[in-house]
Formats: C-alpha cells, sequence, structure tokens
C-alpha cells in the first residue's frame, strides 16, 4: 500500500512539473529553484525558531481566589492560584526582560516568568513605561542569553516574520508564520477592564497573534526582534500588530542610562484632524491642541488651546502618513529644540520650544 502510495505522490508531481512547463513556458530549472526556495525559508523558520526560543518567556500571575464558603469555620478560605497570562523576551543577562504593559497592569498582584522549559523566576521590579504599552520585568538570574534587537527601519512589506509566544495563556513557546503586511499603522487597542489605548505606527502581520502572545517577540528571517507582539484585532482573521522595535529600543537605552522612562513632552493634549474634516470645517489640517499643561515648553512657547500645528522641525502632521506629533515628539530627546509651526486665527505662526522630561 505504502509503495502503491509513493507511486502515485511521484507520478502526481512528475505531472505537475510538466504541466507547469507546457502550461507557462516554465523551465524545468525554475521549478526545482522554485521548490528549493520553499525547502530553504522552511530551514531558515527551523533556523529562526531553535535559536530564538529559549529566550523567549512566559509570563504568569499570582492571584488569591476565594476557594468558597467553610460551613466548618464559617469562613472563606483563600487559595494562591497562578496563571500564565502573556510572554517576553531576555534583553540582557543579568535579567531584563521585555513585555508589554497590558500583561502586567495588575499593581498589586505578583508575577514570575518561566524561561525553557521549567525554571520559573520570581519577578523582583516592574518598571512601566508611561507613554507606550511597554514593561521591562527585572527578575534575579545571570548569565541569561538575550535576543538580538533588529532595526525596524528596515523592514518591508511581504517580510517573513516569526511570532513566538504562549498562545491563549496555555499553550507556551507556540509558533506561528506569516510575512509583515502593513507598516505605520495606527491602532485603538485595549478592553473593557484594562480601558483603551492608541497606539501609533505599528507593524501590521498576518502571522497568528493570540491572546498570551502579548509580549513576545516578532522576529524576522535573520534571527532579530524587530517588534512586540502587542494586539490583535477581533474583527478580522489573521490581522495582528506588533511594536516596532526601534521605539522598543530607545526606551530599553533611557531605562538602562537612567533607571526609569524618561521621555520628552511637549506639554498638550491634542487631536488630530484630517484632511477631509479639515475641508468639511474650512479649517487647516493638523493636530488640534485641545489642552496646554500649566507650565510645559508648550506653554512657554506662546502655544495656546485651539491653535492646529501643522509642523514640527519640517515634518507635517499628516493623518494619511501617519505622521503625529506624538511620534516626531518621541524620536526627539530631552532638552532638544523643536520649531513649530501652528495656525491661529487664519495666520500661520513659528515657534520654538524646548522639550522637557514628561511628568509621570
Amino acid at each position: 500500500m505504502k509503495t502503491i502510495k509513493g507511486v502515485a505522490i511521484g507520478l502526481f508531481l512528475g505531472l505537475t512539473v510538466m504541466f507547469l512547463i507546457f502550461k507557462f513556458g516554465i523551465k524545468k530549472q525554475e521549478v526545482i529553484n522554485l521548490k528549493r526556495e520553499v525547502v530553504d525559508e522552511e530551514s531558515v523558520v527551523t533556523r529562526v525558531v531553535e535559536k530564538a526560543t529559549p529566550n523567549v518567556v512566559t509570563v504568569s500571575i499570582s492571584r488569591v481566589n476565594d476557594t468558597g464558603l467553610d460551613f466548618l469555620n464559617n469562613s472563606q478560605p483563600q487559595q494562591n492560584v497562578q496563571q500564565d497570562i502573556g510572554s517576553g523576551f531576555i534583553i540582557s543577562s543579568d535579567g531584563l526582560i521585555v513585555t508589554n504593559k497590558h500583561v502586567v497592569a495588575d499593581t498589586a498582584a505578583k508575577y514570575k516568568v518561566v524561561i525553557g522549559k521549567d525554571d520559573v523566576q520570581d519577578v523582583v521590579n516592574i518598571y512601566r513605561d508611561p507613554v507606550n504599552d511597554l514593561s521591562i520585568l527585572k527578575v534575579n538570574k545571570t548569565g541569561l542569553s538575550s535576543l538580538p534587537l533588529g532595526d525596524s527601519d528596515k523592514i518591508k512589506v511581504g517580510q517573513i516574520v516569526v511570532a513566538i509566544g504562549t498562545a491563549l495563556g496555555e499553550f507556551r513557546s507556540t509558533v506561528t508564520t506569516g510575512v509583515i503586511s502593513g507598516l505605520g499603522r495606527g491602532i485603538t487597542a485595549g478592553s473593557a477592564v484594562e480601558g483603551s489605548e492608541r497606539l501609533e505606527n505599528v507593524i501590521q502581520t498576518d502571522a497568528a497573534i493570540n491572546p498570551g502572545n502579548s509580549g513576545g517577540p516578532l522576529i524576522n528571517s535573520s534571527g532579530e526582534v524587530i517588534g512586540v507582539n502587542v494586539a490583535v484585532s477581533q474583527s478580522g482573521q489573521n490581522i495582528g500588530f506588533a511594536l516596532p522595535i526601534n521605539l522598543v529600543r530607545d526606551s530599553i537605552n533611557n531605562f538602562k542610562t537612567t533607571g526609569e522612562f524618561e521621555r520628552p513632552s511637549l506639554g498638550i493634549a491634542y487631536k488630530m484632524i484630517s484632511k477631509q474634516v479639515a475641508l468639511l470645517n474650512k479649517v487647516t489640517a493638523g493636530d488640534y491642541v485641545q489642552s496646554v499643561v500649566a507650565g510645559s515648553p508648550a506653554e512657554k512657547a506662546g502655544i495656546k488651546q485651539g491653535d492646529i500645528i501643522t509642523e514640527i522641525d519640517g515634518n507635517r502632521m499628516d493623518d494619511d502618513k501617519n505622521t503625529s506629533l506624538v511620534n516626531i515628539v518621541n524620536q526627539k530627546k530631552i532638552g532638544d529644540e523643536v520649531t513649530i509651526k501652528f495656525w491661529r486665527d487664519n495666520s500661520e505662526q513659528i515657534v520654538s520650544a524646548r522639550l522637557e522630561k514628561r511628568a509621570n
């Protein structure tokens, strides 16, 4: 039976090659090359997974749950429950781990990470980024190997990627593959419990990102982390998102230098006015200033509520290109001076502002 089946498969492949050659004029060597490309792609993925998986961790939470009424003692005994809830990856040999802020959102809970198959470590410190959905966890373990960080500014749509994490908070070291589906996306992510958050300039991928994958790495074919998996669309299939690693790298560098997530700030709350909305309301497209923080760089520069910021350092506020104020400011450093163009009373004005440390 096995011999007949093998002959049938061989015959099918042979006929397929002949069909491609005669139907589409594809040369036999081209078919062989195509087959070789498929094999090479598989070996790339397996090589990436083998190297990366030991450095991807599972994040678990300790909760105290009531077990029910104890009628003998007339009390409600409590039970400590450990549950896997997310993923992360090691970034330094002395025990620093990256994950999403929403994974460790409960400030009253205790967390652990599982390194490898069964190395359970207590999380001794959690550093939460006030701006991005990003946290750094600290465990008391040294000699760890870390994942190399790539350059998310160089990635391209169609590029092969691999996602690794604890899918559904149950299946550790789950591997999914796909391509980069889009760049520079802006999404609103969250839940009824945690609230929602606007995330700008994220990477879209069709590699399956499931609950529990949050905080895990999105890796390129060279084995470099290019993103941190952060969200999945509930209204569509194979639509996942990741924070670009260059944004994460800036946060990590700030943290390693200062011990905290320092961020530059202009000191305003704003809302983007798209080109379509601007045309309908006969105003200028840009970032509409809703409020100005007292004593902030914006206030010192003379910016007021109702102004519409159109440019910062020559970068036009453009919703089509996902160029927003927060993206530009986050690329700056504390103390940098920026030139701001804005509209007030139907006239353009230009001011300079020196960015200051964001108040947490």
